[in-house]
């Protein structure tokens, strides 16, 4: 008989609660305080009960109730062993940070925080009453090749610094939050740059520093935004790679060529605020001329030979094989010419083929 009173109370509890389940996120009025936790009426047929221990959880300035305080709780046991509808503050005010912290990754958001320490994987940043983290490889600063002690040293730099974040993953059940400075870093310096690019106008000169060197150009942070020399711009001889020109560091003066502000990209030159030597050519060179180069570099169509600083002109040839190396010299006839389009058709020819026109074109572009 007691074993099926036992049972019938136990199912009585359950209908008392409802659909209440761990997890659940409730609202309730304080309506008794003790040594022993706080009881909370929440509107159903029995009350929640907070243990101290949870209590003791809070910062003090937090833990300060009066009885008919109102206040959310999060349900940590429908029945306990007691009967008990067992219920956590601390846990419902972690679930405030867990959804904020969930708005701001949905919302592709920036919040900025100070960390508080570090250990051999990263940086640890408060996140309210949560613990954030951030890896190594999401610092934007981060060099690489640093043993451990060198790699400490430079995480122990972030501690109680105020610095940008983007929040990565949210996940609750497995208490992880992981932060990025380095993806905060990109997207503010985005919006800066795009705020910028509405200040600009194409045509306007202006000084940079050049930040980065890569294959195909170099970038230039011209005030709180970059933007990219490609190599082509950068001068008007051919050149193999924009170290040969620039270096990291350098001061330089910029021509804005290119504005896109869906693309958010600003195209810059540094030849065209140098002299034009194609248009100092214009009268010089006529089509028939035979003139003195260097080659310069071979392509799939042929070879480039260079007949004057910044001037260089096509060989087409389908035998490669068969062409000056780069470095000799040759003498060349132009068979078309473009200089508005910086175009030069160009044929080899023998040296006893020159003309008399190429005394001339020596005399001129020496």
């Amino acid at each position: 008989m007691k074993g099926a009173r036992d049972q019938e109370n136990f199912y009585t509890l359950l209908e008392t609660i409802g659909d209440v389940q761990r997890g659940s996120l409730l609202t309730g009025q304080i309506i008794a305080i003790d040594h022993l936790g706080v009881i909370v009426d929440l509107g159903l047929k029995r009350d929640g009960v907070i243990p101290s221990a949870d209590l003791d959880r809070l910062p003090s300035e937090e833990a300060r109730f009066r009885i008919g305080d109102e206040i959310d709780v999060m349900v940590v046991d429908p029945i306990d062993s007691d009967g008990n509808l067992v219920v956590s503050i601390s846990q419902a005010r972690e679930s405030e940070d867990w959804l904020e912290a969930k708005r701001l990754l949905e919302n592709d958001e920036i919040f900025e925080a100070s960390p508080d320490s570090f250990n051999r994987g990263g940086l640890i940043v408060p996140f309210g009453r949560l613990r954030g983290f951030v890896p190594a490889s999401h610092l934007s600063g981060l060099p690489r090749g640093l043993d451990e002690s060198e790699r400490a040293n430079f995480l122990e730099k972030y501690v109680d610094k105020k610095l940008p974040f983007k929040v990565l993953e949210v996940d609750p059940q497995r208490h992880r939050l992981v932060l990025s400075e380095r993806k905060a870093v990109r997207q503010w310096r985005q919006a800066q740059k795009a705020e910028i690019i509405k200040t600009l106008r194409e045509g306007d000169v202006r000084k940079g520093i050049v930040t980065s060197l890569r294959e195909f150009g170099a970038f230039v942070d011209i005030g709180g935004a970059d933007g990219l020399i490609h190599i082509s711009e950068l001068a008007w001889r051919h050149i193999d790679n924009p170290g040969q020109v620039l270096e990291i560091g350098q001061e330089v003066e910029t021509l804005i060529l290119r504005l896109d502000s869906e693309a958010n990209r600003i195209g810059l030159s540094l030849k065209r605020l140098q002299e034009n030597p194609w248009q100092n050519i214009v009268d010089v060179i006529q089509i028939g001329m035979v003139l003195e180069g260097t080659v310069t570099r071979h392509v799939t169509s042929g070879l480039y030979v260079n007949v004057e600083d910044g001037i260089d002109g096509l060989v087409k040839s389908q035998h490669t094989h068969a062409l000056p190396q780069v470095g000799e010299s040759v003498h060349v006839r132009v068979i078309s010419f473009e200089p508005e389009r910086e175009r030069m058709g160009l044929e080899i020819v023998g040296i006893d083929s020159l003309i008399p026109q190429s005394a001339l074109a020596d005399e001129t572009l020496a």
